[in-house]
């Protein structure tokens, strides 16, 4: 109904035009030509009529006699930028724009160029735009409230002279954070996270609509005074100060949490979560202080974790856990002999490690479960095709996707040059293997012998894809708004050909007619090697 109403606005531009054009045809008529003008106008021109008409619309055009709570609906339908156009053209939008819903400040939505200014002047001309359009705001009906400056940009908080000052962002806060508030993003830059976030604000009852809120970058130290955020569903911070004991306080008080977010929050050394009945997401990534996790949230179902292996993890109810991703070296032998006992109903498991000293070791415990398997693996000697384990474990496995990064000052054993006695298992069949995505796909001996093993022994695959290049969206993708690949270094080019002669030789022959073979190439527009 919004995108209906705004053609209509656009629509009744053109048409402002098109009589503006006419108006101006006639008038060159009645200078050239007199008589003829004095006839039309003792007769009555319809041009003037439209004359009369069209300055009363440029007045402000008022639309249709709807109520006013309908005009207000539909403008906070629209995002910011074209509500704010919408409130340049309408009388009715004018009004509602000092209620607009959704305040949303971002390089982006500002429509600050990043390339058209220097980036003092973009500063200040951000800070300019968001001090006018809350000075006009009433405050009134904001339920989300985003305001974004970081590094990306350039765009930071400074202390003496500054374009974005702290009493300024304290006074936009007070404006926006008002009763019915549901959503709370402040995203200030890394390199001046010196902010105390007003706790107060969120005091008194205002906080108890507030569903979502995210910190980055600033200090927040909440207290027994801040109380209940009883609709509190989503809490994400990064890189925000705060202790264990105090977020211990804000969980405590948070009964309806379902996500739980901690990024880069070095300040937490033992993260204690109470009994939270809805939670089901806690993702806690290098947090660099943190020795103990403990978790008394009895329906977790998504746990994300980016920590060394020597922090202890106690967390209640971990065969409820259907998804995992875990970064960390060595955690391919650790979830392979340790993650089959403790989640045992794991669906989906995602692996990022960037050394393994110990090949995974063949062992009978099952993820008897698991439909989605993802490793990444760094550029080691670690014997690829001891992943063979994973496929015996998972007789549920549909997708398995494998990253092997290279690295060159590791020295590995290219097929090409050792084509003897490639590695061959048959004593086991996957029957619901249907998908694997290899990226960085090199001619290491290894990862060859994996790739025949999976096409000799899976009598269910539809799709293999080898990827010879780093898996990033290509010149050609809609998604890639540089125009370009991103660039590839000599010895991967290399390697990339010498892949594509592996795969031609060793692993095509092997491929049956019933299963679709994606071969990717660097390209040969961008990734250029000369000889």
């Amino acid at each position: 109904m919004a995108m209906l109403k705004l053609n209509q606005l656009v629509s009744l531009q053109r048409q402002r035009q098109r009589r503006r054009q006419r108006h101006r045809r006639v008038r060159q008529i009645q200078a050239r030509d007199g008589p003829i003008s004095s006839r039309a106008k003792r007769k009555g021109s319809p041009c003037q009529n439209d004359d009369n008409s069209l300055d009363g619309q440029i007045k402000g055009y008022s639309g249709p006699n709807l109520p006013e709570d309908i005009w207000c609906h539909i403008h906070s339908l629209m995002p910011m930028r074209d509500a704010a156009q919408a409130a340049c053209v309408s009388r009715a939008f004018l009004g509602s724009w000092r209620c607009y819903p959704n305040l949303a400040f971002t390089v982006e939505t500002l429509g600050l160029n990043e390339n058209a200014c220097g980036n003092d002047k973009k500063s200040r001309d951000f800070a300019s735009t968001v001090h006018h359009i809350l000075k006009k705001h009433s405050g009134i009906g904001v339920k989300t409230f985003k305001l974004n400056v970081y590094n990306k940009h350039e765009v930071f908080l400074k202390t003496n002279k500054q374009e974005i000052c702290l009493v300024d962002l304290e006074n936009w806060l007070q404006i926006a954070i008002k009763p019915g508030i549901e959503e709370l993003d402040l995203s200030l830059s890394e390199r001046s996270a010196i902010y105390n976030f007003p706790c107060s604000l969120l005091s008194d009852g205002i906080g108890d609509s507030l569903r979502y809120l995210h910190l980055s970058s600033c200090n927040f130290h909440p207290t027994v005074r801040l109380g209940c955020l009883r609709s509190l569903t989503r809490l994400a911070l990064c890189s925000v100060r705060i202790t264990g004991d105090e977020l211990e306080c804000l969980l405590s008080s948070s009964f309806a949490l379902e996500w739980l977010e901690l990024k880069l929050c070095s300040g937490i050394i033992c993260l204690k979560i109470p009994c939270l009945q809805q939670l089901s997401h806690l993702e806690v990534i290098t947090c660099s202080r943190l020795h103990v996790v403990e978790s008394k949230a009895p329906n977790l179902s998504s746990f994300r974790f980016a920590g060394d292996l020597n922090i202890q993890l106690s967390l209640l109810g971990t065969s409820r856990i259907k998804k995992y991703e875990r970064f960390c070296s060595g955690t391919v032998f650790y979830a392979r002999t340790e993650l089959p006992s403790s989640m045992a109903n794991l669906e989906t498991l995602s692996i990022y490690s960037e050394v393994e000293t110990v090949n995974t070791p063949m062992v009978p415990s099952k993820f008897l479960h698991l439909k989605f398997l993802t490793i990444t693996l760094g550029g080691q000697t670690y014997d690829v095709f001891s992943l063979v384990s994973f496929f015996y474990a998972s007789p549920s496995l549909e997708t398995f996707i494998l990253n092997v990064r290279p690295e060159e000052s590791m020295e590995r054993i290219s097929l090409l040059e050792d084509p003897s006695n490639l590695r061959k298992i048959s004593e086991h069949r996957h029957n619901k293997l249907k998908r694997v995505w290899m990226i960085n796909f090199s001619s290491i001996k290894t990862l060859v012998e994996l790739t025949c093993h999976i096409l000799d022994s899976t009598t269910s695959l539809e799709c293999l894809t080898l990827d010879t290049t780093h898996g990033a969206p290509r010149c050609s993708c809609s998604v890639n708004k540089s125009g370009k690949c991103l660039p590839m270094r000599r010895n991967a080019l290399m390697e990339a050909h010498r892949a594509l002669l592996a795969i031609q030789t060793y692993i095509k022959p092997k491929v049956p007619s019933t299963v679709e073979l994606n071969v990717l190439e660097p390209c040969s527009r961008c990734h250029l090697l000369e000889v």
